[in-house]
């Protein structure tokens, strides 16, 4: 469709979709980007394994307790 034969609804719709589109692109810089497979799967191996990480030695090995 071309933007002489919009209504002025159809044009404001448009703007506000793209104005939105940005401005989530600025808040969230990876908005719109998708997960690898590959990090998919490991994600759900590492949820369904039992091996757990206590939360202190997370925050000591990054220096932040």
């Amino acid at each position: 469709m071309k933007l002489a034969d919009m209504s002025a609804d159809e044009l404001k719709e448009l703007i506000a979709e793209v104005v939105d589109e940005k401005l989530r692109e600025y808040v969230d810089p990876d908005y719109g980007l998708e997960f690898r497979e590959e990090f998919i799967k490991e994600v759900e191996e590492s949820v369904k394994s039992k091996e757990r990480i206590p939360l202190s030695e997370v925050k000591k090995k990054l220096g932040i307790d």
